[in-house]
C-alpha cells in the first residue's frame, strides 16, 4: 500500500499536481455547499464557458491565461447578478445569454488566431499533470484568497444564502454578499479549470456538496464534509488517472460521482424513507 503510494511521488510532476488537486478540491467544495443551497449550479458552468474568452484573448496578447479568464470571468459574474436583479429576466436566462455569447467570443478569437497551442486544449478538458511551479503559487493564492474570504463572512454568508429577506431586514448588505460570492465562485473555477477544465469543472463545485448534503442537514458538517469528498475525490482521481494511464480531470470528476452515488446509497434520509415504507406496510398487512 505504501509503495503504491509513495511511487506517483517520485516524479516532480505528480507532487506539483497532488498540491494543486489538494488546493482545487478543498476550495470548489466549500463553495459549493453555497452553490448548492443557493441553486447556482448552472451559473457555475456558464463561468466557466465565459471564462474561455478571456482565455484566448490573453493567449493572443501573450498574457497570463488565468489572469484573462479571471477577468472575463468575474466581470460575466458581476454581468449575471446585475441583469438578473434589474430586469425581468430569470437567473437561468441571464446566464444563458452571457455565457454563450462570451463562449462564442471565445470560439471566434481562437478561429482567427493562425496557430493556437496545447495550452487552450489543456483549459478545455483539463490537464493537472501540466502545472508547473508559477501555476501551483496561483492556485494556492487564489484559493487561500477565496477560503479566507469564506472564514471571514461566514455567518453574514450562510444567513444571506438561508434567508435573503431576513438577513436585509437585519440591515445585512445582502446584494453585496450576493455579487461577493458571485466573484468568489469565478475565482474558484479559474482555480479549477487546470485540473478538470470547462467542460467538467462545474462537477467538482456540485458534486463534493451534493454528496454531504445527502449525508448530513448541519450547515458546518455539510462544509466539511464536502471539504473531504473533494480534496478525496481529487487526490483519489489523481492516483486512479496515474495508474490507469487516464485523463485525470475526468477521472477525478468521476471519482467524486462515485462518491455521490454511495452517500446516496447510504445516505440517512433514504433509510428514513426505506424504514417508513416498510413501517406502513406492516401497518397495512396488520389491518388486515
Amino acid at each position: 500500500m505504501i509503495h503504491w503510494l509513495a511511487d506517483p511521488m517520485q516524479n516532480a510532476f505528480m507532487v506539483r499536481a497532488l498540491v494543486a488537486a489538494t488546493f482545487i478540491g478543498l476550495t470548489c467544495s466549500v463553495i459549493g455547499v453555497f452553490v448548492v443551497l443557493r441553486n447556482l449550479s448552472f451559473i457555475g458552468d456558464g463561468l466557466a464557458h465565459a471564462s474561455f474568452a478571456g482565455i484566448v484573448i490573453a493567449y493572443m496578447m501573450k498574457a497570463n491565461l488565468y489572469v484573462g479568464g479571471l477577468v472575463v470571468a468575474v466581470l460575466t459574474a458581476l454581468g449575471i447578478g446585475s441583469i438578473a436583479k434589474r430586469s425581468e429576466l430569470s437567473l437561468d436566462a441571464a446566464i444563458g445569454v452571457l455565457f454563450t455569447a462570451a463562449f462564442a467570443l471565445g470560439v471566434l478569437l481562437m478561429s482567427r488566431a493562425r496557430s493556437y497551442s496545447s495550452d487552450l486544449q489543456d483549459f478545455l478538458f483539463g490537464n493537472i499533470l501540466g502545472v508547473d511551479r508559477l501555476d501551483i503559487i496561483l492556485v494556492v493564492t487564489l484559493a487561500a484568497f477565496v477560503l479566507a474570504i469564506v472564514m471571514l463572512l461566514y455567518k453574514e454568508l450562510l444567513f444571506s444564502s438561508f434567508d435573503p429577506v431576513m438577513a436585509q431586514a437585519s440591515g445585512l448588505p445582502t446584494d453585496f454578499l450576493y455579487y461577493l460570492l458571485l466573484v468568489l465562485l469565478a475565482v474558484t473555477i479559474i482555480v479549477s479549470l487546470q485540473a478538470a477544465g470547462i467542460v467538467l469543472v462545474a462537477a467538482l463545485l456540485v458534486t463534493p456538496a451534493a454528496t454531504a448534503y445527502q449525508l448530513t442537514t448541519r450547515f458546518g458538517t455539510m462544509m466539511v464534509v464536502s471539504a473531504v469528498v473533494g480534496v478525496v475525490s481529487s487526490v483519489g482521481g489523481l492516483y486512479l488517472s496515474y495508474y490507469l494511464d487516464a485523463a485525470s480531470g475526468a477521472t477525478i470528476v468521476l471519482t467524486a460521482t462515485a462518491c455521490f452515488f454511495m452517500a446516496l446509497l447510504f445516505s440517512p434520509r433514504r433509510r428514513s424513507l426505506l424504514s417508513a415504507v416498510l413501517a406502513s406496510r406492516r401497518a397495512a398487512v396488520r389491518a388486515r
